[in-house]
């Protein structure tokens, strides 16, 4: 009968068995740390094992101890040495305070033993885990040590006593909330009652429910590269929603065309715009904004900046112009056509302006040049903006938002809007202006919008783009490639997050979609699932493989 072979020790790891273990201890711990905070600090993808002993000390003991350490920083502070006067000053505030605690029973101190371990397979996997743990402690205000050449001691098995020999850094005195907040396995779950399933937390397979109707904004955001698994997510969001709110109003705006054949199949209406379109939606028409001309005039400004970013100061200028007596000289419904006679026949219009708008007279936009021709009235509305140029694309999204918003201002009951690319949007400070204008006001009407955009990079760049992200209730970070440090600075992400998140499972490597879901200010790592039923009808209606799984019985695949 062979044996196992005998450990390995270096002089700041241990190898047993197939396994090498690089420990940490802390040699010290911060003034304050979330409660859960391990979550964050512990990825799910790493193997790093955490062992937390404790020993509850007596009640007068604790009192004695925290005097001590009172009166040991009075003297100090009195000697004017030792830490700064600020430390010290905090330490006999806290300890004073801890000590009234302690003698009314409302905290107990404890003696507790603690202790990471990273385990790879390699001596390198190993210490480059304990490197990136390292640096993930300093940032939450830890100091860490490696027990060199005390590595077996650190490792030791726990004999109960409280008393047995271990290296610096290892044992440490907490009140109950510190020892609390060592805690590894936080209740991360969301359940508000009325709401959609989003997914389950990775770490414990918790449902997290959220009801958009119950915050102070109804829009949400997703974020994700390529096949990541956007656009499954927000069909999967629009159905549940459908499911839980009663007569919901339902706008999607499609450039790619992924979504028809899900309008078709909860039975609604399909328009498809584009040079050989049946229908038109004019963007001049003054209906989107109740009447309010000079209000309109603004938007039709935003819009075609969208679609001619080159013009110079002098041509906007001429333009604003333009549209301004438009609106106020008639005819009572414009059309792109009026506006280029009125450019035309204007002599002081710079000779460059008249010639590209031109596009809308005799180009490839003219079919977008008179009354709108579209009355819908179906729960469930899909734009499709498949086979219009790239470079248009930006003006068509810019003119069916504007529509898109009186719709949502007009139609009574809740509302939802999907804006799928919405960085087309996001990149041109004149529509960005737009589109957070409309996402503050359209909770007004009972509204809220589902973005959907590759990274929020593109919303960072300028102001008007920051408020929208702020003004997002949740946003779900499925796999980002790179996470810039724009992008982790704005959420507040943690190394570990950043360095996850460029990782997090596509639906193509486990059936289901990895995401980071920042609600308010909570950080979640989920699982996008789904059930079967969920999973047949938006495979038939999307055409395509579903990037989501069925719910599991217990936690997600490979969790």
């Amino acid at each position: 009968m062979s044996r196992a072979p005998a450990p390995v020790e270096g002089s700041r790891w241990l190898r047993i068995g197939a396994r090498v273990r690089a420990p940490l201890l802390l040699d010290e711990l911060p003034r304050g740390v979330a409660f859960g905070f391990l979550e964050r600090l512990l990825p799910l993808t790493e193997r790093i094992d955490l062992g937390i002993e404790f020993h509850r000390i007596s009640h007068d003991r604790a009192i004695e101890l925290v005097h001590s350490a009172r009166a040991v920083a009075e003297a100090e502070l009195a000697r004017g040495a030792g830490a700064s006067t600020a430390s010290l000053e905090s330490i006999g505030a806290s300890s004073a305070e801890l000590a009234g605690q302690i003698a009314r029973r409302e905290q107990e101190l404890w003696k507790v033993g603690l202790r990471f371990v990273p385990v790879d397979p390699g001596r390198e996997g190993a210490e480059r885990l304990r490197a990136g743990l390292e640096r993930r402690l300093a940032e939450l205000g830890f100091r860490s040590r490696i027990p060199a050449h005390q590595v077996r001691e650190a490792l030791r098995p726990y004999d109960l006593s409280g008393v047995e020999p271990r290296p610096v850094g290892y044992w440490h005195t907490l009140p109950t909330d510190g020892l609390a907040a060592f805690y590894p396995l936080g209740d991360e779950g969301v359940l508000e009652r009325g709401g959609i399933l989003l997914g389950l937390t990775l770490g414990e397979a918790a449902p997290v429910v959220v009801d958009r109707w119950r915050h102070s904004s109804y829009s949400w955001g997703i974020f994700g590269t390529t096949g990541a698994g956007k656009s499954f997510a927000a069909a999967l969001m629009a159905l549940r929603s459908r499911w839980q709110t009663e007569g919901l109003r339902t706008v999607i705006l499609d450039p790619l065309g992924e979504f028809s054949g899900l309008a078709e199949a909860l039975g609604g209406t399909v328009i498809r715009l584009g040079a050989d379109a049946r229908v038109r939606l004019n963007p001049l028409d003054p209906v989107t904004t109740g009447g309010d001309r000079k209000e309109k005039a603004g938007r039709v400004g935003a819009i075609l900046r969208a679609l001619f970013p080159s013009l110079l100061d002098e041509e906007m200028a001429a333009l604003d112009a333009s549209v301004s007596r438009l609106y106020e000289r008639g005819p009572e419904i414009p059309t792109l056509g009026d506006l280029v006679d009125l450019v035309g026949s204007d002599p002081k219009a710079p000779p460059r302006l008249a010639g590209l708008l031109e596009i809308f007279r005799s180009g490839s936009l003219a079919a977008v040049d008179g009354p709108t021709t579209i009355d819908p009235q179906a729960e469930v509305l899909t734009v499709d903006f498949r086979g219009i140029p790239e470079n248009h694309l930006p003006f068509h999204l810019a003119y069916v938002l504007d529509w898109t918003y009186g719709l949502l201002r007009d139609a009574p009951g809740p509302k939802l809007a999907v804006v799928d690319e919405a960085h087309l949007l996001a990149r041109h400070p004149a529509t960005a202006e737009f589109l957070d204008r409309v996402v503050r006001h359209v909770r007004h009407f009972t509204g809220g919008f589902l973005l959907l955009s590759q990274s929020p990079d593109d919303f960072l760049r300028h102001e008007s783009g920051r408020a929208i992200l702020r003004n997002l209730r949740a946003s779900l970070l499925l796999r980002l490639a790179p996470v810039s440090e724009a992008v982790g600075r704005f959420y507040g992400l943690t190394s570990g997050e950043i360095d996850w998140l460029p990782r997090a499972r596509l639906p193509t490597e486990a059936g289901y979609s990895e995401g980071l879901l920042r609600l308010g200010e909570a950080h979640l790592p989920i699982a996008m699932v789904c059930t079967t039923a969920e999973l047949e009808f938006l495979t038939r209606a999307l055409g395509t493989g579903g990037p989501a799984r069925k719910v599991a019985a217990s936690r997600p695949d490979g969790l």
